[in-house]
């Protein structure tokens, strides 16, 4: 029987795409690219936020 995927809600501020490569236009003297690779620091780069704290009332 398949399994479902957990129902994790993903992160507003990346979308799930926690971690971009940015290309600088310069380059290496070996001929690469230089980049920089940049996480979102909403969700520190899982893509993914914290379920919310279930709420309880108390008396």
């Amino acid at each position: 029987m398949p399994q479902r995927a957990q129902n994790t809600p993903i992160c507003r501020d990346c979308d799930g795409f926690a971690t971009a490569a940015i290309t600088t236009g310069t380059r290496h003297p070996d001929g690469t690219r230089a980049t920089l690779t940049v996480t979102c620091p909403a969700c520190k780069g899982t893509g993914h936020t914290a379920p919310a704290a279930a709420l309880t009332r108390t008396r």
